[in-house]
Formats: structure tokens, sequence, C-alpha cells
């Protein structure tokens, strides 16, 4: 049902969102507590960076990114510098612009989840001699694991459905760059629409799965929370 080129894109975003979501975790969890918990005065800038890509064209922002990391660019002078070479049309450039992107889908539901969960937990932790190390391990992590759920599955399925700033970073390059979304381009360019329904279809099915499964398990992890606080 599936030609060579719609499995070698299917199996290339995969690849992508897996690394990208990854990475989000890592770095947009720290992310999220600091701006879940400081005073800063660049607490708003901050936050407003992070939602930008919800309101900012992926056009706009891909157009952007290219220019940044091109050659006259000033990542692109950093890393041909380094010796990595240009990032523009290559995977490691589209895993970059998909870090960029996803950012907000994987900070703010962890930022929320740690709010809701208010001080009484870190201050009975600390007077149980608990540093701040232990708190955000022991304490932080376990009753935000809702929104870190939340978090890995809106950064996973958002990075698969990504488009303009794929397109615009990474262009169409088989094997290399060319995901689902422009594979499913390319069929409706060529008037293939049964091979772009097929595709289109997959990911349909896949997409409702995925947010399927993160409600269940992150009803199953309330319910749990719940009755393990009774």
């Amino acid at each position: 049902m599936l030609s060579a080129d719609d499995w070698q894109a299917i199996g290339l975003t995969l690849r992508l969102a897996a690394l990208v979501t990854l990475l989000l975790l890592l770095l947009g969890t720290p992310l999220a507590w600091w701006l879940a918990r400081t005073r800063s005065v660049f607490r708003g800038p901050v936050s407003a960076l992070v939602a930008l890509p919800l309101v900012l064209p992926p056009t706009v922002l891909g157009f952007y990114l290219l220019l940044a990391m091109g050659p006259n660019g000033p990542v692109g002078a950093v890393t041909q510098a380094l010796g990595i070479g240009l990032l523009p049309f290559t995977f490691s450039g589209l895993v970059v612009a998909s870090l960029l992107y996803s950012l907000p889908f994987v900070v703010q539901p962890i930022q929320n989840a740690i709010e809701a969960m208010g001080e009484r937990p870190l201050e009975a932790a600390a007077t149980l001699g608990a540093g701040p190390l232990d708190r955000f391990f022991t304490v932080v992590l376990p009753q935000a694991k809702p929104g870190i759920l939340t978090a890995a599955v809106l950064g996973f399925a958002h990075t698969i459905g990504e488009f303009g700033v794929v397109l615009m970073m990474g262009g169409n390059i088989p094997g290399e760059t060319r995901l689902i979304a422009v594979q499913i381009y390319n069929h409706v360019e060529a008037l293939d629409y049964a091979s772009a329904h097929r595709l289109s279809l997959l990911m349909l099915t896949f997409s409702f799965v995925v947010l399927l499964l993160m409600y269940s398990l992150n009803r199953h992890s309330r319910l749990n929370f719940s009755v393990g606080r009774r």
C-alpha cells in the first residue's frame, strides 16, 4: 500500500520526533521549573520567547533560522568555525528547528503541572531535610508526572506534524530531510491523490491513537495520585 519512499519518510520522521522529544524533555523540564518558580524580571520575556512559536507562522521561523544558520549567519559562522559545517538542509538542522518550534508544547504542560503542585509538598520535604535537587527529583518530578507525560506526547506529535519549518530548513532531500508532511505534499503536487490519501490516513490514525493513549495514561496517573493522597 505504501511505497518505499513513503516508508523512508515515515522512518525519518519517527527518528526525528523521538530524538527531539527526548532533548525537549531534558532541556524543557529545568526551564519549566525555572519559569514556574522564579520571580525574576526576565520571567515575562523568557515566557514570551518560549511561547512565540504558538503564534508565529512556521515559515517565518524557518526563514529566520535559515538565515541565522546559513553561510552568512551568526550561527552558521560558528558551526563552520567548529568544523560542523552548515546546518540547513541536514537532519541536524531539522533537529534544531524542531526543538525551537515544539518547545512551548513541552515547556508549558510541565510548567502548569509544577505550578498546580503548590508550595506545601516542597515545604514539607524541606522540613525533612531534603535539599533542592532531592526535592526536585523526589517531589517535583513524581507529582508533575501527568504534565510531563502530556508534554512528551504533545512534543512527539507536534514534531511529526511539522511542515513549514522543516520545508524551509530541510528542503526535500530523500532519506535526509524528506519527512511525512513533505512526502504528502509531493504526492499532492504530483496529483497522486491516492498515495496522499493513504499516507494522510495513516497519520490521522496514528495521531488519534497517540492522543487517546495520552488521555488514558494521564487520567490513570491522576487517579493514582488522588488515591495516594488519601
